[in-house]
């Protein structure tokens, strides 16, 4: 059995480890960052079948993915398909994953907390922050049911 060969039931893919049975746009799909369609353009711009399982591909496959997917913004897919367009602190179009991302979530919600704008004052209350309503729902503590007034 040559090493393309061997079956490989866990893959390390942008420090996360990715079930080798799964297709390998799906097991992509499971990286904080990379959803089903940037893990499809992701695979067609490396020229990977998408149909594919995600533990038969070669070291040197891997190995691609790898990379591409901790540098995506350098592949030369289109701007939208991007989780951090225009970064306020570096100006330019990035994609971010993993770890990378959940700091990057923490620190704009610290500055908006910061700047103390609207919300930023409703992360910092624990209120919902797009606008959904609150009356009945997202309830916490010991006031969950609310009774009607007797007539």
């Amino acid at each position: 059995m040559s090493e393309e060969e061997v079956f490989k039931h866990i893959v390390r893919i942008a420090d996360k480890d990715l079930p080798g049975d799964k297709n390998i746009v799906y097991a992509l799909a499971l990286i904080k960052g990379i959803g089903v369609n940037t893990a499809y353009a992701l695979c067609r711009k490396l020229g990977i079948d998408t149909r594919r399982k995600l533990g038969s591909l070669s070291e040197e496959e891997i190995r691609k993915v790898d990379e591409a997917v901790r540098e995506l913004h350098k592949l030369g897919l289109p701007a939208w398909l991007y989780n951090r367009r225009r970064d306020p602190y570096f100006g330019v179009d990035r994609h971010l994953v993993g770890a990378e991302l959940v700091l990057a979530v923490k620190t704009d919600i610290e500055l908006m907390k910061k700047i103390r704008c609207w919300k930023g004052i409703r992360h910092m209350l624990g209120l919902k922050v797009r606008g959904q309503r609150t009356r009945t729902t997202g309830r916490t503590g010991l006031t969950v049911g609310v009774r009607k007034p007797r007539k």
